[in-house]
């Protein structure tokens, strides 16, 4: 029996989009016992995941853990996030790896001059898979995996009865504000879209929610805050639709296959963290983005607030073209 050990430490939709290369390890390796380390708040990400065997957690620090992963004696690690601290583990497990080569230079590079040496068209999801190339293991095609279990389940019938019988998820959180669609743009397109719409953040986005409520009306249901990671991730499941900032939650929505409109502001597909779906589902997958901007991308990751002050990746967003992207099956 081989036991492989994955490494990836963060954050919600770079875990996701490891499931690719877990489901293929598990499947395509004959014989093969896989971990998982990450970190413990993201534990709900992997706990259903019937391709991981063990699960290994942390807080801050990953010494406490290491004298029980040089126990496993792993044959092999898949280092999957390449920073200091999975480098760190894998010098004091000594054991054979391959690590995630990272084009951060190229998005420094993007980003202080706008020249786009990025690979034309390559997913993060297509350059996970090249650190387990050694181990015969390829891309199936078959996209992105999420599992749930009973206990993530929401009650439909706990739901607004307008809502009940299918609504449009819209999420509006993210960590960073420039990849946050502004308050008035959210508004604007709640109230021009004619079918039920759920908001969807974390309890930070609350407040913001009830605003966006108070004034598109009783087709909006602000769900900000109210339900955990996995039961926001079945309230998409059950969607119609997905309309989503560039977060976490995009990530999952691809999981379940759903149709996604994805809003990009501050930062760009081409740094190949768009929707990754089957390779049969990829036309459900609608971009929306400001183009030819001269500051854009501004950052790799985000800002609290746009550096120019104007917010143009955002502000000009074509709202017709979010709405004319809508479907009701």
């Amino acid at each position: 029996m081989k036991k492989y050990l994955i490494i990836r430490f963060s954050s919600i939709g770079d875990i996701v989009l490891t499931s690719p290369v877990i489901r293929c390890v598990k499947k395509q390796v004959e014989d093969v016992e896989l971990h998982y380390l990450t970190k413990e708040s993201h534990l709900p990400i992997l706990k259903n995941n019937p391709y991981i065997d063990k699960i290994h957690t942390i807080k801050k620090s990953v010494m406490p853990l290491i004298a029980e992963l040089k126990k496993e004696r792993y044959d092999y690690i898949i280092d999957l996030h390449n920073s200091i601290r999975s480098t760190s583990t894998i010098l004091q497990l000594i054991r054979p790896f391959n690590s995630l080569k990272k084009l951060n230079i190229r998005k420094e590079l993007y980003v202080a001059t706008k020249i786009n040496l990025m690979p034309h068209h390559q997913h993060i999801v297509d350059r996970y898979f090249k650190v387990v190339e050694s181990l015969g293991v390829h891309n199936d095609g078959m996209g992105l995996d999420y599992f749930l279990s009973k206990e993530d389940e929401v009650e439909l019938s706990d739901l607004p009865e307008t809502h009940r019988n299918g609504y449009i998820a819209f999420v509006i959180g993210g960590k960073h504000s420039t990849k946050r669609m502004p308050d008035n743009k959210v508004i604007s397109l709640c109230t021009q879209i004619d079918k039920p719409i759920i908001l969807l953040g974390g309890n930070e986005n609350h407040e913001t929610g009830d605003l966006i409520k108070s004034i598109a009306g009783d087709n909006v249901y602000n769900a900000c805050g109210i339900y955990s990671l996995n039961q926001s991730a079945f309230i998409l499941k059950e969607s119609k639709q997905v309309i989503t900032n560039d977060t976490g939650l995009m990530h999952i929505a691809a999981a379940f296959n759903k149709p996604v409109i994805s809003v990009w502001g501050n930062t760009v597909p081409a740094f190949g963290m768009y929707p990754y779906f089957a390779k049969d589902s990829e036309n459900k997958s609608k971009i929306i983005e400001v183009k030819n901007l001269s500051c854009r991308p501004c950052s790799k990751l985000g800002f609290k607030k746009c550096p120019k002050e104007h917010f143009k990746c955002m502000n000009l967003i074509d709202e017709k073209e979010v709405i004319n992207s809508l479907v009701w099956d």
